[in-house]
This record gives C-alpha cells, structure tokens and sequence, in this order.
C-alpha cells in the first residue's frame, strides 16, 4: 500500500512516523504527478493559508481535486477539503474556532460505540459548522463532531498523529484496504 503525505506545510513527519508505526512507508507529496501512483493521502495540520497558497504555486490544486482515492484531512487538512476550500467533503468548517494557540488543549473524544475514548489534541482547531445528510459523525466532543467521514474522505478537527493511539489512521489504512479491493489500486 503506498499512502502519501501532502508535505508542503505543517505537521508532515509527524503522520509519516505514525505510518511507519504501522507497516507503511509514505511517499512525501510536493508535486501532481506524485499523486498518480498512491493509494491514498493524508493532507496534515498546519497552517491552512500556506498550505493552500503553496498547493496552488505547487500546481496541486486541481489534481487534489481530480484524486479519487481515500483522503484524510487533520486539522488544517479538514479546513482544506471543505466546501470552502477545495470543496470534496460536505462540510463547512471555521477556522481556529476553539481558540488562538495559547487556548490549545487535549481533549477526551466520545465515539459512536459508547466505548473507550479517543484523545484529541487540539490546536487552532476548526470547528465544523455543518454536516451534509451522507456525512457519517464518528467522534465528538461537547456534542459536537470532530471526527467524520464523507464517502472517502476522513477528516479531523483534531491532531491524532500527535497521540500514541493509532486507531484512526487505522481507520484511514482500512478505507483505503476496502478503496483497492473495490478495484484501483496498488496494494
């Protein structure tokens, strides 16, 4: 399974070692045609406005847009796929809505199930504002999503590459598992 990393801006290194953790070499991302011989890619937190200023110099943006395989947003990630932004996940999304870097923050996350929690890391998180009718609520916090999926799009408001808690790139791992099988990929 190749899984690429969008590693323009922010917390790259950080979800390549969780990858690594799990039996996955990533593939850094900095150019289109990077794009043609993965089987999914995780777009990091960092700082929305670069990395979309930089997507664009790079000439990214519309082969971000044209990707069909599994995509994970953390963070700015999720303000990036958007209906803001590049528009592939029925969510709207505000920016640094839970506060300014000082007012970061670890959080516990309630999951569907009712089971064990999942630990958040928050920093400069966007909060989601709206939720299409198809968008799957896999994790809150205050009631509130943070963790949803839309079709092949996994998206976080949160940092779970910052955790020692795997599950939801593992998550990721699997759509994209089910995404080859279904019939396109490389695995």
């Amino acid at each position: 399974m190749r899984i690429g990393i969008l590693a323009v801006q922010g917390d790259f290194r950080e979800h390549a070692a969780v990858l690594r953790r799990l039996g996955v070499e990533p593939v850094e991302v900095r150019k289109p045609e990077q794009l043609d011989d993965i089987d999914g890619l995780v777009i990091p937190g960092g700082e929305s406005t670069a990395i979309t200023r930089l997507i664009r110099i790079y000439g990214l943006e519309e082969a971000l847009r044209r990707f069909e395989r599994p995509v994970f947003g953390t963070c700015a990630g999720m303000i990036l796929l958007d209906r803001d932004h590049l528009a592939l996940a029925d969510v709207r999304v505000r920016r640094n809505a839970y506060g300014r870097q000082v007012s970061s923050f670890e959080a516990d996350i309630q999951l569907p199930d009712g089971g064990e929690t999942l630990r958040g890391v928050f920093i400069r998180a966007p909060r989601v504002e709206d939720v299409g009718e198809d968008v799957e609520v896999l994790g809150e916090l205050d009631g509130e999503p943070v963790l949803l999926r839309d079709g092949r799009y996994l998206i976080a408001s949160f940092h779970p590459e910052l955790t020692g808690d795997t599950r939801v790139h593992e998550l990721f791992l699997e759509m994209v598992r089910e995404e080859v099988m279904a019939g396109g990929g490389t695995l």
